[in-house]
Parts: C-alpha cells; structure tokens; sequence
C-alpha cells in the first residue's frame, strides 16, 4: 500500500517520542538526516556551556576542577554512557578521540597476547580504525600485521592461533549492516584472540550488551547519535576482568593511581581510569554532558523501534518513488540487520546528495557512490521521511542533480 503525506503525519501523532524533537535547535523546513555523522544541538547543551563560561571558568576559575566537578566529569559521563552500551557504571570513561582510544586499546590487546601477531579486521571498516591497526602493527616492530577479511563470514577462517586481537566496527558506517556482537566475540574467544568493538554507529541508535557479550574492548564517539557536539570526546570500556591488567602506551597523569601526588615515576590506576590521559577539554565534556541527559527519558528498544520503522518506510518510499533512476540499496533489507541509517548507491550519489542538500534535505556522501541517511528517532518525524523521498524523487525525475554547481566537491565531501 502506497503512504501518502497524511498517513505520515498519522504515525507522527501516534510518536511516543515526538514531544521530544523540541528539545533540539532545527531551524524551520530542516530535514536532518545526518545525525550518524553530527547530531545537532539541543537547548540544554547551549545552556550548560554558556553556564560554564559565564561562571564557572569565568568567575570561578581553577576552583571549578572541585566546586562544578570538571575533575571527575571523564568517570561521571562515562556513567552516564554506560547504560547506553550495556557496561557497568565504573567499566567506561570519556577521553581524547576515538582514534586515540583505538589506539590504546589495540595496544593493549597485542601486549595482553605477546606470542600473537596479528590483528584481523573487515576491509570495510571505517578508515580511520584500519590506518590505526596499520600504525600499532609498524609501531610495535615485533612482526605485527593485519589481516583483513571481506565479510566476517570469514572471520573463522581468519582467527588461527596467529591472531592476537580482532577488531570490527558493530554498525557499518557505509551499508549500516549490523554484526551479531555476541556470537563474533564467542568465536574470536574460543580461537584465543581479544575483541574490541567500534560503537561509534551504536551508542545511542540500538541496543548495545557489551557485559552480555564479554567483549574486551570497546571505542565510540559522542558526536553522532549521542549529540555532544562537533568533535566531541570520546568514550572507551575495559571489561572489569581486564582492568588491573591492561596496560596502555599513553601514560599521562590523569590515568596515574595518585594524579595529585606528582610523582616522577608513572604507576596506573588499577581501573579503567588507566585508560585515561591527560587534562580534559572541560568545554567539551560539559556539552556532551548536558546532551546525555534526554537519555533519562526514553529507552533504548523505544529508539530501537522507531529507528526500524523510519528506516523502513524510508527504503519502502523510495522504491516507490524513485524506482528505474538507477538507485540501489545498499543496506540490508530485514530492519533487525540494520543500524539506523540506510544507504543507497548511485553513480552520481556526490551530484544528488548536493542537490539534496540545497534543499535543506540533510544526508551525507560516502565515496565511491553511496547516499547515506540517518533516523535518529529522538528528533526525525514520520513526514520528515515522506518530504525527503518527495524531495529526491523530484531531483532525480528532473535531472537537478546535473547543474555545475552540485558537481563540484569541497573539502569536506
């Protein structure tokens, strides 16, 4: 049956989670599917962080590191993370970058199996996650490589008593494809090798069971369905059986047992507060701090079930609509396969993504030829998929894609 406009705007009014679209700064006629590379803001967030300048740093200075708490803010949004990923309160803390944290963790996972060399990932990963294990394998200079395989139906295959760590992304960034977390870990375990886990495309879009899993490791980022802003720290776990024994190549003083001892002689907290670094961007924390706090309100198999349902009639109106203009989806049709996004290829998939975004229709680009689209169930409507597929219908029917200006690619792609 074909979805018209109004039965749209039906299951909006029937949204449990409508009410709490208000909560984020959308200009007026913004489509925003893009918040699995940029959530947006929320008013919260603008409040806290102007609170923080005014007063905190602007008045109160250094004696914010006790009286607003900006020592422990890394411990305390990690809390508040946790929940979110199926870790214990004390098993997950927010510092540096997601890089940074895969960084430490690989490194940690190879000196936890040292007659092991190698570290196994999917060619798909996210770039980033492989020039990463690149950069540890090189580093190590102990014969270190990675071996990367093209689906994880060769995982099995892959994971000889040779493999020291393996490393896969939960959600893929491109097709959304989701792995079985618990099953892969399972496997990998009982070849002898470590897991570590990207839950940058997770946190915050579906259900996450890192304890359930017994997975090792996990990395994520706090900028996409977790909202905290551009660039926002990230978060690492280090299941508790591991804590006192893992150690990690960046031994700044927040990660020392004794910070304010100033000792000249590093020795590691024996927690994940090891994992930690250096000072901490307080601006940063305390944003992504306040765009935690919507979590409070809403469940995860809430947003798991909205986040199918977009993404559904999404892919459903656009084979619809658009069916015969060359698109091709990319990402599994079943919706439990699936993270909360979708995606379709196109030769010209740059040209149209532009041509969709002159028109406030935001999703992004992924090379060589996929149009990627997020649902981020706390602030995308029902009518906000019908208006995007209408909107893409139409560039496609007449050829908009084609002017000059849509074809030709900044920086940023």
């Amino acid at each position: 049956m074909h979805t018209d406009r109004n039965a749209a705007l039906e299951l909006d009014r029937q949204d449990t989670l409508a009410h709490l679209r208000v909560s984020f700064v959308l200009r007026e006629g913004l489509i925003y599917l893009d918040g699995n590379s940029l959530g947006p803001m929320q008013a919260c967030v603008r409040e806290r962080v102007h609170n923080c300048l005014e007063k905190e740093w602007g008045q109160d200075l250094i004696a914010s590191w006790n009286s607003a708490g900006w020592f422990l803010l890394p411990q305390a949004i990690g809390g508040k993370i946790a929940p979110l990923i199926g870790a214990g309160t004390y098993d997950v803390v927010v510092t540096d970058s997601t890089s940074v944290n895969l960084f430490k963790v690989l490194a940690s996972a190879i000196t936890l199996r040292p007659d092991r060399k190698v570290i196994v990932s999917e060619r798909s990963n996210f770039p980033t996650d492989l020039y990463i294990a690149e950069g540890i394998a090189e580093f190590a200079e102990r014969g270190h490589t990675l071996r990367l395989i093209d689906s994880v139906d060769e995982l099995d295959d892959a994971i000889g008593d040779d493999v020291a760590v393996v490393m896969l992304t939960h959600v893929n960034y491109r097709s959304g494809a989701v792995h079985d977390m618990k099953k892969v870990t399972e496997n990998v375990h009982a070849a002898g090798a470590l897991m570590v886990w990207d839950l940058a495309h997770s946190a915050g879009a579906l259900p996450v069971d890192l304890a359930a899993a017994d997975a090792d490791f996990a990395i994520g980022c706090g900028y996409k369905y977790l909202n905290g802003g551009p660039g926002a720290p990230a978060f690492v776990y280090v299941a508790p059986r591991l804590q006192k024994v893992a150690v990690q190549p960046l031994s700044g003083w927040y990660g020392h047992k004794a910070p304010f001892a100033f000792e000249s002689s590093y020795d590691g907290a024996q927690s994940i507060d090891r994992f930690l670094t250096g000072t901490p961007p307080i601006l940063s924390l305390v944003a992504l701090d306040a765009a935690l706090d919507i979590w409070n309100e809403v469940s995860l198999e809430d947003i798991r079930s909205k986040s199918k349902a977009l993404s559904t009639l999404f892919i459903k109106l656009v084979e619809e609509r658009c069916g015969g203009f060359g698109l091709t989806l990319a990402s599994p049709r079943d919706a439990e396969a699936r993270g909360s996004q979708a995606s379709f290829t196109h030769d010209n998939a740059f040209a149209i993504m532009q041509a969709l975004i002159a028109r406030d229709v935001i999703g992004d680009f992924r090379a060589p030829d996929i149009l990627r689209f997020g649902f981020t169930p706390l602030y995308v409507r029902f009518v906000d998929v019908f208006d995007a597929v209408e909107h893409l219908h139409d560039i496609l029917q007449s050829g908009a894609w084609k002017q000059e200006k849509f074809n030709v690619r900044g920086t940023v792609t």
